[in-house]
């Protein structure tokens, strides 16, 4: 018996487990590049264009988005050869149980535990307050009690809307990824809408005057800025959480992956421009920056509109991510490391009790506790599972097993060996609370493994 960190799963043994606990495959690439936009696209477009111009960039926090978007860009190709060549359920967890065994991968995917829980409950917790303010709108409003985590201070004791949000989602991805899928494409549709309402109103109002100087804060401001803006892209590893339910895996997964990343890409670009064309940087330093330069132009009307796909937005993020955390649930039980409970499909062919564990613990966690502080361990636990991935195509690439088809990282090994540096750089940029915290979580995580993962894995 192969020693616990070094026993690795067998491809061919991946695959033909697969048909047996098989999910309906009813994904297109243009469901995957939706899913894609579902995840990224959030409040981060409303937001950071203007406060990282203000602070970091200037004007020039469209080049900052750009070099963001390049880094993810890396990144997302080794998950897509990944996912092309090995198109199975549980995301990096099983792309470094291929690769690096048994240990890496519980912590891989504990990491990606951490990144989707945590992003559904703070995201979560902020369409709460843009609820409550959408109802206010209204001469409406939920009972200060009800309405943030426990703190008796504040007079809150629990976040209801919070807490809804997440079971009802729950609930809709239950019966049926198809019928979800639907959904999150409508959702999506309608916050695109409202950003490209925003650029075409916007455009007529730039002054070009506005972006000069263009680089305010010299090269180093770009980049700085470019640290930031990256986490705004996040979200497109649980694209490749769908691998198991996609049609022609192969050809749709790196459309899926690489085809949401470019069209963000486009759009956070573009409103950053007109931005910083419409009001000079120096006044974006603010909450609502979209909205403020829309007041600034008498177009107040478009406020409540981008309050709207602020709450459609994130709505769309909860959606796959709470998809993407029951699926690596799911991978993480039918390896034998959680228990099996959580592969149980129900009628629809949908893992529900794995869906609404995670979505109940999630739900907890938005509910009671304030998260604020904590946002920043989702970018800790998504970089890990980035640098894993990134490295791990040299690995994979080693495997007399891997299937020949599929979508390859090109300028190979250059461009994995720079994804995996750019993680690494972008991980040293972080705070050494969210360094400390990490640890402890991943204490939490070995411990977990050695007490019933271990033993329990089928590898075992």
């Amino acid at each position: 018996m192969k020693h616990a960190f070094s026993r690795k799963k067998n491809i061919s043994d991946l695959l033909e487990r697969k048909k047996r606990t098989r999910l309906p495959q009813t994904l297109s690439g243009f469901d995957l590049i939706m899913l894609g936009l579902g995840a990224i696209v959030g409040t981060g477009i409303f937001i950071l264009p203007g406060t990282v111009a203000a602070t970091h960039a200037g004007p020039a926090i469209s080049i900052s988005f750009l070099i963001a978007a390049f880094v993810c860009c890396l990144a997302g190709m080794c998950y897509a050869e990944f996912s092309s060549k090995i198109p199975v359920t549980g995301s990096a967890y099983t792309y470094a149980y291929i690769t690096f065994g048994e240990l890496i991968a519980w912590l891989v995917g504990w990491a990606l535990v951490l990144e989707y829980g945590l992003a559904v409950a703070s995201v979560a917790t902020g369409w709460s307050a843009y609820f409550n303010g959408l109802l206010q709108g209204f001469n409406l409003s939920i009972p200060q009690a009800l309405s943030g985590p426990f703190n008796p201070a504040d007079g809150t004791y629990i976040n209801f809307p919070a807490m809804a949000i997440i079971l009802i989602l729950a609930f809709l991805l239950t019966r049926g990824l198809r019928e979800s899928a639907n959904i999150n494409r409508i959702m999506v549709f309608i916050k695109i809408g409202i950003i490209l309402l925003f650029i075409l109103i916007g455009v007529f109002y730039v002054e070009p005057a506005n972006w000069q100087p263009f680089i305010p804060f010299g090269f180093e401001g770009i980049l700085s800025g470019a640290a930031i803006v990256f986490f705004a892209f996040l979200g497109f590893d649980a694209v490749s959480s769908a691998a198991e339910e996609v049609k022609k895996p192969q050809r749709n997964l790196p459309i899926g992956i690489i085809g949401s990343l470019f069209v963000c890409a486009l759009l956070y670009m573009a409103v950053s421009f007109v931005l910083t064309g419409i009001v000079p940087f120096t006044d974006l330093n603010v909450s609502n920056p979209v909205s403020y330069a829309m007041q600034l132009v008498n177009q107040g009307w478009i406020s409540g509109v981008i309050s709207i796909g602020a709450i459609v937005g994130m709505t769309t993020v909860m959606l796959v991510m709470i998809y993407a955390g029951a699926r690596l649930l799911f991978a993480l039980s039918r390896d034998g490391l959680l228990p099996k409970f959580l592969i149980e499909l129900n009628k629809f062919q949908t893992p529900a009790k794995g869906t609404w564990t995670f979505a109940i613990i999630v739900a907890i966690f938005a509910g009671f506790i304030p998260l604020a502080q904590l946002a920043e361990l989702v970018n800790m636990g998504t970089l890990i599972a980035f640098s894993m991935v990134s490295i791990g195509i040299i690995a994979l690439r080693k495997n007399k097993n891997l299937p020949t088809d599929g979508f390859q990282v090109p300028l190979y090994p250059v461009l994995p060996i720079v994804s995996f540096l750019a993680c690494l750089f972008l991980i040293s940029q972080l705070s050494v609370t969210t360094w400390i915290a990490s640890f402890i979580w991943f204490i939490l995580g070995i411990i977990l493994y050695f007490l019933y993962g271990k033993n329990n894995s089928i590898l075992n």
